[in-house]
């Protein structure tokens, strides 16, 4: 038993359907009524939906014309990102009153390692309802916020109680609470990953905190040390105000869908430019270019090349993501391409100290005000 981790108090505060309540909160005639955030025309995608319109099934990247059939209802609005920027930005304000320990994740979620805060409240829960209240009072918006000693669970807990609550994992309940947890409610168990673990018996944590690391590793790859470690409460990650950036990419939507390579070659070169841009932009490079293919039915495909050497140069991208093009035949005509970046020289290799901590099995067994 491993007992000298470092003891955290991690919240992870979650907006309650941001972009759709910033719409709502701006436009009062909207509350209560189901909208979703872009989406509009034949080729829309939502970006947002409001808790009234995830009632009917709507929800995020679906099509505009699915959401409709759903939702006969459903108003659309355009999205505003310089107005959901401004209101992230006075959430953010919030935060650092209390913690300069503060790890955005977007526009309307964030990390808070409130261990040892600006106000000397001993209690993680109490600071996380704090918080939400003075984000209502002050903003006009609701959070949700989930509250444990790691960034895992707090963000898991998070969900538990959304909208407008939250939950608190204290470190006796921890091991149970994930044990009882659905597989789908893991962060970093999407839906693919999860269908697999159906088929292996995996449905809650519990099944999942039976198999051995040999096991799941052989079955999930790297992610299987992961599922293993998180399962049992160990995730060590800290809590980082400057986030390394760890891909940078633009994708277009076509208004029509493209069905020759010839007619792409003319959007890859303008998605190549807007990339070449952001990474002038953030003075960075990096080594692995991926082409992200949507088709017209919706599915995805991307397709990958690395390069033994740092990259930020337009034509460098556009070439490979040409190769990368015409890899594979296309499955069918395209909707959307994106061009992203990635193994960037921003990303600091782990330490042989951080990598011993990675591979700790402990039995957590903390004490103290939560």
């Amino acid at each position: 038993m491993i007992n000298d981790l470092p003891i955290r108090k991690i919240i992870h505060v979650d907006m309650d359907a941001f972009y759709a309540s910033v719409a709502q909160m701006d436009h009062p005639d909207l509350k209560g009524k189901p909208i979703a955030v872009g989406g509009g025309g034949n080729r829309g995608v939502v970006s947002a939906a409001s808790y009234e319109a995830r009632k009917f099934g709507v929800k995020s990247a679906m099509s505009g014309r699915l959401a409709i059939k759903l939702c006969p209802d459903l108003i659309f609005v355009k999205t505003d990102f310089e107005r959901y920027r401004e209101i992230s930005n006075r959430i953010r304000k919030i935060f650092l009153e209390y913690t300069d320990l503060v790890e955005p994740l977007s526009l309307d979620e964030a990390y808070l390692d409130v261990t040892e805060n600006k106000i000397g409240l001993p209690s993680a829960s109490l600071i996380a309802q704090e918080i939400r209240q003075r984000i209502f009072n002050e903003v006009g918006l609701t959070a949700s916020a989930g509250i444990s000693i790691n960034k895992f669970i707090a963000k898991v807990a998070s969900d538990y109680n959304k909208p407008n609550g939250q939950k608190t994992v204290n470190p006796e309940d921890l091991l149970s609470f994930l044990e009882d947890l659905d597989i789908r409610k893991f962060y970093g168990v999407g839906k693919v990953t999860a269908e697999k673990m159906y088929l292996k018996g995996i449905f809650t944590g519990k099944d999942l905190k039976s198999k051995s690391l040999r096991y799941l590793e052989d079955n999930f790859g790297k992610s299987g040390s992961y599922y293993y470690h998180v399962v049992r409460g160990i995730h060590t990650s800290e809590v980082k105000p400057n986030r390394i950036r760890k891909s940078l990419a633009a994708e277009r939507t076509f208004s029509k869908n493209l069905s020759s390579e010839i007619f792409m070659l003319e959007k890859l070169e303008q998605i190549s430019e807007e990339v070449a841009k952001r990474l002038r932009k953030n003075n960075i490079s990096g080594k692995t270019i991926t082409l992200k293919i949507k088709y017209s039915d919706f599915s995805l495909q991307t397709r990958s090349k690395s390069l033994p050497y740092f990259i930020s140069d337009k034509s460098i991208i556009l070439e490979t993501a040409k190769d990368l093009l015409y890899q594979n035949k296309l499955n069918n005509s395209v909707r959307l391409l994106g061009i992203a970046l990635s193994n960037l020289n921003t990303e600091q290799p782990k330490t042989s100290k951080s990598l011993q901590a990675d591979n700790l099995e402990i039995n957590v067994q903390l004490k103290f005000s939560f």
